[in-house]
């Protein structure tokens, strides 16, 4: 209740009218969900690449090459392209139990602190990637069967790692904004 006795409501405003735990810009929902599908369709890729080399080794006796070493590079893929949208729709893994009785703005605060961690966790991550990267280029680090060049897999994993960076940027801001909205109806 409010100081002035009106129920505050249960959902957050503009946030619930995008579905989400907190507003985002419709440019980054629109480019989290394309790395998403991108993600997906990688997944998707993957998974018939193992059924058909699981099939070739069955009926022929001969699975396809390196078939271990694709599902690594795309899972790795896979995995960084789902981050983003991960982040938008509150998909990570969260451990409610000491705040589900707190105050809706305080969640929000304590949510724009973990998105204030992941993201500068998320910046460091991203900055030694980048040397990562440089050392597999420069070496000319391959997979052991099908000779691909790992850097490869990082022209997708700059960009998808880089949007999560700006979508928790965009959802702490979220929380921030919430937890004041909240803060000011109370």
């Amino acid at each position: 209740m409010t100081a002035e006795g009106e129920t505050i409501p249960e959902t957050d405003g503009p946030a619930q009218e995008q579905g989400l735990p907190v507003p985002v810009p419709t440019w980054l929902l629109a480019l989290a969900r394309v790395f998403a599908i991108a993600g997906g369709a990688v997944l998707m890729a993957m998974m018939l690449m193992t059924v058909i080399s699981v099939a070739r080794r069955s009926l022929l006796g001969a699975p396809i090459a390196g078939d271990f070493e694709m599902v690594e590079l795309a899972c790795a893929i896979a995995v960084f392209c789902f981050l983003p949208w991960c982040q938008i729709t509150r998909g990570n893994v969260l451990v409610d139990f000491f705040t589900m009785r707190a105050s809706r703005r305080l969640n929000h605060m304590l949510e724009a602190f973990g998105d204030l961690l992941y993201l500068l966790i998320g910046a460091l991550i991203l900055w030694r990637l980048w040397y990562g990267a440089g050392d597999f280029y420069q070496y000319n680090e391959q997979t052991m069967i099908r000779r691909i060049p790992i850097w490869w897999s990082f022209i997708i994993i700059f960009p998808a790692f880089a949007l999560l960076i700006v979508t928790t940027f965009f959802t702490m801001i979220g929380h921030i904004r919430q937890a004041a909205a909240w803060g000011a109806r109370a």
